[in-house]
């Protein structure tokens, strides 16, 4: 039943994420030149892991991303069963997240629909390696803050604001990824280049998560200190 829990909470903790942040994404853009709008959308995604890390931390860890998941699996913080729950429960919040965004707003011409991610300047290459840096540095943060229990008062607050950090740069390049559940989703329902090009938004951040658990293994002191 514990593991029943933490599934589900996963699942809402993913739909949220892509319901309110891709929805704001979907409503204003993603162009650096919006000002002000696209500083909206970085918050957002920001703001959503604060609220659920508040929430449903407690009880999953509020992974809400199977590149945190698997960086997670790497350092042995997670077992390979939960590893698989936490994985298809994401996907799926994030699938009936997108799906609700559809429903709302339709297929009309937006901005970015539902939040989908784009290639950088059509480069494959490009997208792939700003992904595998902006994950690494997302999870690393990650990583390190919830390694210590005296960290977890500011942990919430601290990857929320690491969020927004790599959105800010990120928004204007590919849309930002660091998520494969969170890129798939999306452009399930968006369809066209979005779709064809999702891989690249799954491969790339669980490289990067591999990388920052890697580095955080090498870097991590605390075995030293015991």
């Amino acid at each position: 039943m514990n593991a029943i829990k933490k599934y589900v909470a996963e699942f809402i903790g993913t739909f949220v994420l892509v319901f309110f942040a891709c929805g704001a994404a979907h409503m204003v853009g993603t162009s650096s030149y919006h000002g002000s709008k696209y500083l909206v959308t970085a918050l957002a995604f920001g703001l959503v892991i604060v609220a659920m890390a508040y929430s449903i931390g407690n009880l999953s860890g509020c992974h809400i991303n199977p590149a945190v998941s698997l960086a997670m699996l790497i350092n042995k913080k997670l077992s390979v069963t939960d590893f698989v729950g936490y994985v298809i429960a994401q996907f799926a919040g994030a699938t009936v997240g997108a799906a609700a965004l559809c429903l709302f707003f339709g297929r009309g011409e937006m901005n970015v629909p539902y939040g989908a991610n784009g290639l950088f300047e059509d480069s494959i290459l490009k997208s792939l390696g700003i992904e595998v840096i902006l994950t690494f540095v997302f999870v690393l943060v990650i990583l390190f803050v919830t390694s210590k229990s005296k960290y977890s008062s500011v942990a919430g607050i601290v990857i929320g604001l690491s969020l927004t950090l790599v959105h800010l740069l990120g928004i204007g390049l590919t849309g930002t990824s660091v998520n494969p559940a969170r890129s798939f989703g999306p452009a399930l329902f968006a369809g066209g280049d979005a779709l064809a090009n999702v891989w690249v938004f799954i491969v790339a951040p669980l490289v990067g998560g591999v990388l920052a658990a890697l580095v955080y293994k090498f870097l991590d002191s605390s075995k030293e200190e015991q």
